[in-house]
């Protein structure tokens, strides 16, 4: 049995006046929250690299969405040039969806893949979480705070070629689905995005260099099926490491827990 449609879901102008009355909220937000907002974009990048990452431009993702992920390309491009270079100061916040703004048709923006209501669909701008997604991996490895960040409540598609863990991205939604991060040390980052023929790329960097790192790791994954509906599951860990002392790991945190109903039937699974 299919899931029961929200109200907003089946009238159009709720669904419109409710994201527009979130919107409105978090706009208000941005001016009376006591933030320092990032603003300060930089074409020159700072000394050191703290990590590094490349997300494929045009994967696989169910049939017939050829042309929105040739669209979402686009999408990036146009997203891309509000980010590209941003300065995170000591105490400033970075706003995804402040920095990018709301993607429109005036901007260049194409329909790209979005996914709402638990369904793949297209919308105007659709893919620029493959952004988001990127900066969040980069950010983990990092001594920075996340201060807002959501996820998918459901898994549309199989693994293709997936080399970062499930449930490790963050998307965004203009802008009550925000992605923030904060700068609670005493240093500067920097977050440098560029594209190459088939990649996104991305790195964070910082003005001087830390004495320690951070590994990423996924652990218990399972694909479960409960009541004839498959769940996909597993926990994300970090370790921070010295770069002395032979690399020894210092502290252990458990980043997130993850469970998502999963829209396809996976090969393996528990039956629960």
């Amino acid at each position: 049995m299919k899931p029961r449609k929200l109200l907003s879901q089946r009238h159009p102008i709720l669904y419109f006046l409710a994201v527009w009355t979130r919107r409105l909220k978090r706009i208000t937000e941005w001016y009376t929250d006591g933030k320092k907002y990032a603003k300060t974009r930089s074409i020159n990048k700072l000394s050191n690299r703290i990590k590094k990452h490349q997300s494929v431009l045009l994967k696989k993702l169910g049939d017939n969405n050829a042309q929105l992920q040739i669209n979402k390309v686009t999408n990036l491009k146009i997203a891309v040039k509000n980010i590209d270079g941003i300065l995170i100061k000591p105490g400033e916040t970075f706003s995804f969806c402040k920095l990018v703004g709301l993607p429109t048709k005036n901007k260049g923006y194409l329909p790209g893949m979005e996914l709402s209501f638990g369904e793949a669909r297209a919308g105007i701008g659709g893919g620029i979480c493959q952004i988001s997604n990127l900066i969040h991996w980069l950010v983990i490895h990092s001594p920075l705070t996340v201060t807002e960040r959501y996820h998918h409540s459901f898994d549309p598609f199989p693994d293709d070629g997936r080399v970062l863990p499930f449930g490790s991205g963050a998307t965004v939604f203009y802008n009550y689905r925000d992605y923030q991060f904060t700068n609670h040390t005493e240093q500067t980052f920097q977050v440098n995005l560029w594209f190459t023929e088939k990649c996104l790329e991305g790195e964070l960097r910082i003005n001087e260099e830390l004495d320690y790192t951070y590994h990423v790791i996924e652990k218990d994954h399972q694909f479960l099926k409960i009541d004839h509906q498959f769940y996909r599951k597993n926990e994300i860990w970090r370790e921070k490491i010295l770069k002395f002392e032979g690399g020894r790991v210092i502290e252990t945190e458990l980043l997130t827990r993850n469970f998502a109903r999963v829209t396809y039937e996976p090969e393996n699974y528990i039956e629960g």
